[in-house]
């Protein structure tokens, strides 16, 4: 009995001093040793970490029972103030600047608790000197981030208590009063909000709700939601909502607004379906329905991939009716645009390239569209498009090859010019008498000869007939081959001659025959099938020379010289006639009068000439320099200013011409001012022929017959002045650019009604110049954007001024938050107000709010929009607008 008691004793004190002493001992092989039993350790202010090692609760074995080790992996801590350890409650006690790493977790917060026999973290704030509440707690799981008061964590079975927990998924952001964390997917909050706006603690607007589920990454599923806007509760409720949360695409419902129209009733505009095909493609499908029977839809696609492409394609389609049917103003329009974007990353591939840039369609288009604003592109007259395949041959000598197809519309005259396709193939240059290695001096070792060939299937067709059998009736085929063989040398050292003769063979499949018919009295052009060519030749030299001219004023003044570049040239060309592919016609049956065609007339690369051509042509080129003294008096150098960036005159003489051999005079030239902010053209022609009553040229000098040495016979100058409160510039605008009309707001800045989110203003200037986020901006960004075009024209003595118009754009920002813009112009000929736009807009942080009027004309309309800018709130938005009671012609 003794014995037995005395054992019970030994083994009592071997279990509560020896486990201490093993678990010690187990610590300190891992580099760090701890108090024994009942016993604490205060650190030092250190921010190293330390690190603690797994082990277990009892390395003694009774029996053959053992416990598992309390700690699965290593804890990593450290602590600004203190780090304490009490073994026998199990628990790490850090303070001030505390930090614990532990698994997958990642906790930082002023105090921090660690129960390693629990398996629970908890963490807090602490109060500073003031007595303020600090260091709010940051606990990171994988990619999930929680910022609440305090945290209560269950590493073992992923549950947690969280108290006002802040958290970001996707574009919201969530504050819940309490949290509890189901397991590493599902979160149930209880007095939650959620929004958009960049400060939880004081949003513009949130939802306030009750009961929320939330999984990171995938959704928010709500029950009882209100919207709350600055702090007061609105009407606006939902017994339930559902959010996905996702950095991928969705597919999803694509709300429509409403709005009406005096001609066409009320409406649903831009409502759809949006499908996420993939992570590399998409497919917006969006239509319109108005309640007199109007109709509309559009297809949008984007695509893309890393390193390789990316582009879009939109398709529209709108079938307008005006009025109601009976009515005299009835009336009836199918319109349609389709445009295509596409562009190769140039490290896909070095050796080839395809691009793609479409815009064709009805040519009433952009005029008559309800869901496009675009001045700039209605009152533009051409559409064009072009897609191209090139490729280049690393052969010796290189070859280049590409296929392009190309489309103009005249949105006036409603024709359309294609190609479909373009061919176009050239062997680089070859010199055959050069050397292999050295340099190519003279006449002889500068002879080059190269092959270009180009092929055309050109269309010429109308807007009515567009892919139609007929339009491809009508289409030309042709190939054209050159082959320049070209030199260049010095001559007297200061001169360079350069002299080419050029072959050209051409093909056709289709010829014309004239002949008289009797039958209906008139010539009649019949069109040949078959294949015909003609061949042509040609001489050219050139030789030019380089002079400089520099006028001292002295190093104290202040322009201390101008430098003045002449670069003369003179030029002779020799086409002889080629009158073998030129036949006779009888105009009139009689037989007395005959005239000449050649049947390549109207070929697509021109056609053979019958008369001589022996002309010498003259140019000279200026540029005007001036050196001025810098204002900064620091620098020594003085500072170089462009006057005239060139100042050309051109003309040539006809050698074999019987009369009028002399051309007009054509003067042209240009500059920058202001910093290279303004640009300033001109141009002007010279005649110095007289005309007669009737306006035609005679062989009268102009100043034979009682007038000056020249006469202007036409001149133009066009202004562009574009200039702002910072440095940084203007973006583009895209849309309108890419509608074909101008990329700059000077005609007002285009609006797509599809998607309102997106600003009507550069975003693009420096938030601390402007001052944004003050009460007072004391500095008001503002930009200005001038043109101004002015045409003379006095071919045949109108002398008047035919095209005089004035246009200007202006932004600016009233306040931090609030923009105004204007766009207008005057027409000093017609002597009206041209095309005017007005635009506000306020930014509400997370809404934006924006109006746009446009107070006459035909386009005259006006929109007011108010929205959530994220994306995920899209549909929550108020859009009102007038639609331009366009007539259909």
């Amino acid at each position: 009995m003794q014995r037995n008691l005395i054992y019970i004793v030994f083994l009592t004190i071997f279990l509560t001093f020896g486990t201490n002493s093993l678990f010690a001992q187990e610590l300190k092989n891992k580099g760090k040793s701890f108090p024994a039993k009942n016993q604490t350790n205060t650190k030092p202010k250190d921010s190293s970490s330390t690190n603690i090692s797994p082990v277990a609760d009892d390395t003694l074995k009774l029996g053959s029972i053992e416990k598992k080790p309390i700690l699965e992996s290593k804890v990593k801590y450290k602590a600004k103030k203190y780090a304490k350890m009490d073994h026998k409650k199990k628990l790490i006690t850090l303070y001030d600047g505390a930090e614990l790493y532990y698994q997958d977790i990642e906790l930082k917060s002023g105090i921090i608790v660690f129960d390693y026999q629990k398996n629970e973290v908890y963490a807090g704030r602490i109060k500073d000197s003031t007595g303020k509440y600090t260091q709010l707690p940051v606990f990171k799981q994988g990619s999930n981030v929680v910022e609440p008061d305090s945290i209560r964590f269950n590493y073992k079975t992923k549950k947690a208590l969280v108290w006002n927990s802040r958290t970001d998924q996707g574009e919201f952001k969530v504050k819940a009063a309490v949290t509890k964390k189901e397991n590493d997917s599902v979160y149930f909050m209880k007095g939650a909000r959620f929004t958009t706006a960049k400060d939880i603690d004081n949003p513009e607007y949130y939802f306030q709700t009750n009961r929320v589920k939330l999984v990171p990454g995938k959704k928010v599923v709500v029950g009882l939601t209100n919207m709350v806007i600055a702090d007061v509760p609105t009407p606006l409720a939902l017994p339930f909502a559902f959010f996905p949360i996702t950095d991928k695409s969705k597919s999803g419902i694509i709300i429509p607004s409403y709005n009406d129209s005096n001609l066409r009733g009320f409406s649903l505009q831009n409502g759809g379906y949006y499908f996420a095909l993939s992570d590399y493609y998409d497919l917006a499908i969006l239509g319109d329905y108005y309640t007199n029977g109007s109709y509309a839809y559009r297809f949008q696609s984007s695509y893309g991939k890393r390193y390789r492409f990316n582009g879009n394609i939109n398709v529209r389609f709108e079938n307008l009716i005006s009025s109601e049917r009976g009515y005299p103003d009835y009336s009836r329009q199918k319109i349609y645009n389709i445009q295509w974007s596409h562009s190769q990353d140039s490290k896909a591939n070095p050796n080839s390239r395809f691009s793609a840039s479409v815009n064709l369609g009805s040519s009433q288009y952009f005029r008559q569209s309800l869901n496009q604003i675009n001045a700039g592109s209605e009152l533009n007259n051409t559409l064009s498009s072009s897609v191209s395949y090139s490729k280049t041959f690393n052969t010796i000598p290189q070859v280049n090859m590409s296929l392009t197809a190309t489309h103009s519309q005249n949105t006036n005259t409603q024709q359309i010019n294609m190609t479909l396709p373009t061919l176009q193939a050239s062997v680089d240059r070859i010199y055959p008498f050069a050397p292999k290695d050295g340099t190519k001096k003279g006449i002889i070792k500068n002879i080059n000869l190269q092959y270009n060939l180009r092929a055309e299937n050109r269309i010429s067709t109308y807007d009515s007939l567009f892919f139609k059998p007929q339009m491809f009736r009508d289409a030309k085929l042709g190939f054209q081959h050159t082959i320049p063989l070209s030199t260049n040398f010095k001559v007297f050292k200061y001169f360079s001659a350069s002299s080419s003769v050029n072959y050209n063979e051409v093909w056709y499949f289709k010829t014309i025959k004239k002949a008289y018919d009797a039958t209906q009295n008139k010539v009649v052009s019949t069109e040949i099938q078959g294949f015909d060519a003609f061949r042509t030749y040609s001489f050219s030299s050139s030789l030019g020379t380089t002079i400089y001219g520099t006028f001292n004023f002295g190093e104290k003044k202040k322009i201390q010289a101008i430098r003045h570049v002449m670069r003369p040239s003179i030029s002779y060309s020799y086409t002889p006639s080629f009158s073998k592919y030129y036949d006779t016609y009888d105009p009139d049956g009689s037989g007395t009068i005959l005239k000449d065609y050649t049947r390549f007339e109207g070929g697509m690369f021109g056609s053979p000439g019958k008369n001589m051509s022996n002309n010498i042509g003259f140019t000279l080129n200026n540029t005007f320099e001036a050196k001025v003294t810098d204002k900064d008096s620091t620098k020594t150098e003085p500072k170089k200013i462009m006057l005239l960036n060139n100042l050309n005159f051109s003309t040539s003489y006809d050698i074999t011409a019987d009369s009028l051999r002399l051309a007009p005079l054509r003067v042209s030239g240009g500059t920058q001012l202001f910093k290279q902010k303004m640009n300033i053209n001109f141009a002007a022609t010279l005649d110095p022929y007289a005309i007669n009553n009737s306006g035609r040229r005679i062989e009268k000098w102009n100043i034979d017959n009682g007038g000056s040495l020249f006469r202007m016979t036409s001149a133009n100058m066009t202004l562009n002045y574009s200039f702002s409160s910072s440095e940084l510039g203007k973006e583009d605008n895209e849309a309108g650019k890419r509608n074909g009309g101008r990329s700059d707001d000077l005609f007002g800045k285009n609006a797509d009604l599809g998607d309102r989110r997106d600003s009507q203003f550069d975003d693009k200037a420096d938030s601390k110049e402007t001052g944004t986020g003050q009460f007072y901006n004391y500095k008001l960004p503002w930009d200005i954007n001038l043109a101004y075009a002015l045409t003379y024209s006095n071919s045949a003595r109108e002398n008047r001024i035919t095209g005089n118009s004035l246009m200007v754009s202006m932004n600016t920002d009233l306040t931090p938050k609030w923009k105004i813009g204007v766009s207008t112009g005057y027409d000093f000929v017609n002597k009206g107000v041209t095309y005017t736009q007005l635009r506000f807009e306020r930014d509400l942080l997370s809404w934006r709010m924006s109006f746009n009027w446009v107070p006459f004309g035909t386009n005259a309309n006006w929109g007011f929009f108010i929205g959530i800018k994220s994306g995920v709130l899209s549909d929550i938005k108020w859009d009102k607008r007038s639609l331009p009671d366009r007539t259909l012609r």
